[in-house]
C-alpha cells in the first residue's frame, strides 16, 4: 500500500513539476528579446516582441551597430539610430509587441536590436540583428585587465543652503565604493554621472578620479554632482563606468521659495516707489496757490471756514494811532470832581470860591 502511495505522488510530481518551475524560470531570466526576422534590409520593418518585463514599463527599441549583446552597445546610444526608434509601454504581464522600422546605424556592424527602460529601475535586453547591406567590421579587442564593480555602498552627501533657497544651483556629492574584480591594476578611472529628470534621458558628464585600485582592493570615491540654477523635483543621479550604468540614487530637490518671496516683494515695493515718485514730481510741477508757498493740505483758517458750526474769531482791527498818556490829575473826568484846590498843582492856577447868597 505504502509503495503505491509513494509511486502516486512521484507521479503527481513529475506532472506539476514544470507547470510550477516554469512561472520561476521565467522571472529568473529576465527581461528578453524576440524578433520576426534575423535580417532586413532599409526601408523595411521587423517585429519585435519581449516578455520578462516590468509592468507598464516604457521602453525604447533602437537598432545599434558595433555591438553584440554579450557586450551591449559600444559607445552607447550614439552607436544606434535613434531617430527611427520607437517607444512602447508593457502591459500588465511585462509583455510588449512593437513594429520597428529598419534603418542603418551611424556605425558598422554587428548590430542589435536594443530594448532598455527609459524610466524606473534600468533594465536592457539585447537581439542579434543583421542590416541587410550594411557594413561589418570586427569589434575593437576588449581590453584586460582591471575591472570596477561598484558596491551597494551608494549614497548622496550634502543639503542645501540658504542661496540655494534662493536659486542658486544645487549640489551634491557622489560616495560610493568601487572594487577591482579585475587581475591588474586600474590607475585614474573615468566615471560617467548622469542626472535625469522625470522621463528625459540623463545628461552625462565625464569626471576622472585621482588614484589607484589594486587588484582585489577597494576604493571609496566621492564626485561632485550638480544642478542648473532653480532646479526643483525629482531627480535621478546615475553612475556609468565602461559604458554601464552601475548605480543609481533618487535625489529630490526642493522649491527655490526665496525667488518667489524675491519677485512678490519687487511687484509690492518698486509699484509704491514708482507712485511716490510721481507724486514728487507732481507736487513740483503744481503751479503756488496765491498768497504764499505751496501747502498740500488746507490752512487752519481756511478749515474752520469750511467745518460747520466753527467761525474763526474776528480780531479787532489795529490801529496805527497812539492813544494819549493821561496823568491822574490831567485824565477825563477830572473837571467834573469836586476837590478843594492845592497848591503843588502845577497846570490849574488856585481860584477863590464865590461865596453863594445865604
Amino acid at each position: 500500500m505504502r509503495t503505491r502511495i509513494a509511486v502516486l505522488f512521484a507521479a503527481l510530481a513529475l506532472l506539476l513539476g514544470p507547470l510550477v518551475a516554469a512561472p520561476a524560470a521565467s522571472a529568473a531570466e529576465g527581461p528578453a528579446v524576440k524578433l520576426s526576422k534575423a535580417q532586413a534590409g532599409t526601408g523595411g520593418s521587423i517585429t519585435v516582441t519581449g516578455s520578462g518585463w516590468r509592468e507598464r514599463a516604457l521602453l525604447m527599441i533602437l537598432i545599434c551597430g558595433r555591438s553584440v549583446p554579450s557586450r551591449g552597445v559600444i559607445g552607447g546610444t550614439n552607436s544606434c539610430a535613434n531617430a527611427d526608434g520607437r517607444a512602447v509601454t508593457t502591459d500588465a504581464e511585462g509583455r510588449f509587441r512593437r513594429t520597428l522600422p529598419v534603418a542603418e546605424p551611424p556605425v558598422p556592424c554587428p548590430c542589435v536590436v536594443h530594448v532598455a527602460t527609459v524610466t524606473g529601475a534600468e533594465a536592457q535586453a539585447d537581439a542579434v540583428f543583421q542590416v541587410a547591406g550594411h557594413s561589418v567590421e570586427p569589434l575593437p579587442a576588449e581590453a584586460a585587465g582591471g575591472r570596477l564593480s561598484v558596491l551597494d555602498d551608494t549614497r548622496l552627501d550634502g543639503s542645501g543652503g540658504l542661496l540655494t533657497w534662493f536659486g542658486a544651483p544645487p549640489t551634491r556629492t557622489f560616495v560610493f565604493t568601487v572594487g577591482n574584480v579585475g587581475t591588474s591594476a586600474v590607475k585614474n578611472p573615468v566615471f560617467q554621472i548622469g542626472t535625469s529628470h522625470g522621463v528625459f534621458a540623463p545628461q552625462w558628464q565625464e569626471q576622472q578620479w585621482r588614484g589607484t585600485v589594486e587588484p582585489g582592493k577597494r576604493a571609496r570615491i566621492s564626485l561632485p554632482v550638480e544642478l542648473a540654477a532653480g532646479a526643483h523635483g525629482d531627480y535621478t543621479v546615475s553612475l556609468k563606468y565602461g559604458g554601464k550604468v552601475l548605480a543609481e540614487q533618487p535625489w529630490g530637490v526642493g522649491r527655490p521659495w526665496g525667488v518667489t518671496l524675491f519677485w512678490l516683494l519687487v511687484c509690492l515695493v518698486v509699484p509704491a516707489a514708482v507712485f511716490r515718485a510721481g507724486m514728487a514730481v507732481v507736487d513740483r510741477v503744481r503751479p503756488p496757490r496765491p498768497g504764499g508757498a505751496r501747502h498740500r493740505g488746507l490752512r487752519l483758517p481756511e478749515l474752520a471756514l469750511r467745518l460747520p458750526g466753527l467761525t474763526p474769531r474776528q480780531d479787532p482791527p489795529e490801529s496805527n494811532s497812539t492813544l494819549p498818556w493821561f496823568t491822574p490829575d490831567s485824565g477825563p473826568g477830572t473837571a467834573c470832581r469836586l476837590s478843594a484846590p492845592h497848591d503843588d498843582s502845577p497846570t490849574s492856577p488856585t481860584t477863590p470860591l464865590r461865596k453863594g447868597p445865604t
